[in-house]
């Protein structure tokens, strides 16, 4: 594996390479972090240069600026940037995980050319929802509960109002290696900045149908535990689509990618590969 570092106007992106190939981009949700992607990216680095990063602002991608509130666009012009900077410009398979999908979808609206395909996991496009305006709100009470009480309070009550598990504190590890343990330190800090500075905005973003519906497009969703938010939103993103788009199922819940790395690349390879 390689890492570098990506400086761009008001950041420096932490980013890590593994194998040859063509280039596939794999883009994280609100963890940010590029350690949440290595047993799966390692499986697919037999066959694809796999590019892996922090997203700005969270774990070794440090803004260089006072932190702000962040919008999916800006996310996406890092990905460019990142393409550019390891890919050399040529086209690459991107898939993208929650917030990552929607990245991609800007990274895919603005500039068609640099994605080959683009695989969307249970993407979180509050806005598309019939209720959207209900969810607004309770993201600015849990943004509310996080300014008054902390993470843990806030993360309560996000979790189970959109049906997931919250990632589980450094000491609830036990026996796993350190790098576990770093990485799940670097997550517990990412989830302030995801309350404080993106939650509220990214959950705005309304993807561009007609780019998707001109692209080699896949949208994907969990096979594991109960409909979720994220169920709904990737549901209401096929409609959003629109002329038959269906949604494929992978292994594993919210992180199979994670949890399920060995089916879950696999699953990823054949999508890739029909999309």
């Amino acid at each position: 594996m390689k890492t570098g570092t990506l400086t761009t106007p008001d950041a420096e992106i932490y980013y890590e390479v593994r194998g040859s190939g063509p280039p596939l981009l794999l883009v994280n949700g609100g963890d940010g972090d590029a350690a949440m992607f290595g047993p799966l990216a390692g499986r697919l680095a037999e066959d694809f240069t796999v590019i892996t990063y922090d997203l700005r602002g969270n774990s070794r991608s440090r803004l260089t600026g006072p932190p702000r509130e962040q919008w999916i666009e800006e996310h996406g012009d890092d990905a460019r940037l990142l393409l550019d900077t390891v890919a050399a410009g040529e086209p690459a398979y991107v898939f993208g995980t929650s917030y990552g999908g929607m990245i991609g979808m800007a990274l895919l609206a603005r500039d068609p050319g640099r994605v080959r395909a683009l695989v969307a996991h249970e993407p979180f496009v509050i806005d598309l929802l019939p209720d959207a305006d209900r969810w607004h709100a309770l993201f600015q009470e849990v943004y509310e509960l996080y300014e008054r009480e902390g993470t843990d309070a806030a993360m309560e009550r996000f979790c189970a109002a959109i049906g997931v598990d919250a990632p589980p504190p450094p000491e609830a590890a036990g026996n796993v290696p350190e790098p576990m343990r770093e990485m799940l330190a670097r997550i517990r800090t990412n989830v302030g900045t995801c309350l404080a500075y993106e939650l509220r905005t990214f959950v705005r973003f309304r993807p561009d149908a007609g780019a998707l519906r001109a692209a080699r497009f896949t949208i994907v969703i969990g096979g594991e535990g109960p409909k979720t938010l994220l169920h709904r939103t990737t549901q209401a993103l096929a409609e959003h689509v629109g002329t038959g788009t269906g949604v494929t199922e992978f292994p594993g819940g919210h992180v199979g990618f994670l949890t399920h790395p060995a089916p879950f690349a696999a699953a990823l390879r054949a999508a890739v590969a029909d999309c």
